[in-house]
């Protein structure tokens, strides 16, 4: 499992007030919030931030807070993410406080492997789950979901209920819903290439040619 740390700082002043404070300074107004521990408000510098979760396991990064304060050494991980929609820059970060010897929720990205038949032959693999929902503990969170697609056919698809996870790892769900699936061809684009092939110039049925006469049309001005 990835594991960064992160200096963070307390922050005095809340409300907006205090947080455009914060922004003005640069830095990034945070929470942090956990079972059996009250909420801690903090500041950190985004650049730090993008380091901690720049790992294979992006926000399931395990961080370890650092500084002067109630929170250092607590662990955490990336609940949360304000990002304003103009600069794109970041605006207010939620860490969720975990214990590394209870079981957690995390979202896990799905990953496909190999190339499914049904590709090969003009299909589309199409991902319906781009994350799946797995319970574990902190330490066994998987980096991704991997699904061996190769077999697949087209219209063939791949259930939670197929889906082998990693040891330690489990999805708890009530219906046995679709992953991810391999599909053809519309029906409308086979239509569209069917009226493509029809030569130009052969008349369909019931339809006159340019420059001939109908059976029984009177030519005469």
């Amino acid at each position: 499992m990835a594991n960064s740390v992160l200096n963070v700082e307390t922050r005095v002043r809340m409300g907006k007030g205090g947080s455009r404070k914060v922004r003005r300074d640069g830095l990034v107004p945070a929470v942090v919030y956990g079972k059996g521990i009250e909420s801690l408000n903090l500041r950190l510098d985004p650049k730090d931030l993008q380091q901690a979760i720049a790992t294979e396991a992006g926000w399931n990064t395990l961080i370890t807070l650092k500084g002067d304060g109630p929170f250092d050494g607590k662990v955490v991980i990336l609940k949360d993410m304000q990002i304003d929609a103009i600069r794109r820059d970041t605006k207010h970060v939620d860490f969720h406080a975990i214990d590394l010897t209870s079981t957690i929720a995390v979202m896990v990205p799905v990953q496909p492997i190999g190339k499914a038949q049904g590709v090969t032959e003009g299909g589309t693999l199409s991902l319906i789950r781009h994350e799946l929902e797995v319970y574990c503990l902190p330490t066994n969170i998987p980096t991704s979901i991997e699904i061996d697609v190769a077999h697949l056919e087209v219209g063939e698809a791949v259930h939670i209920d197929e889906v082998t996870l990693p040891e330690g790892v489990e999805s708890l769900h009530d219906v046995n819903f679709t992953v991810l699936t391999v599909v053809g061809r519309m029906a409308e684009e086979v239509e569209e290439v069917e009226e493509d092939e029809i030569v130009e110039g052969e008349v369909a049925e019931g339809e006159v040619a340019e420059g001939e006469v109908a059976e029984g049309e009177d030519t005469a001005e």
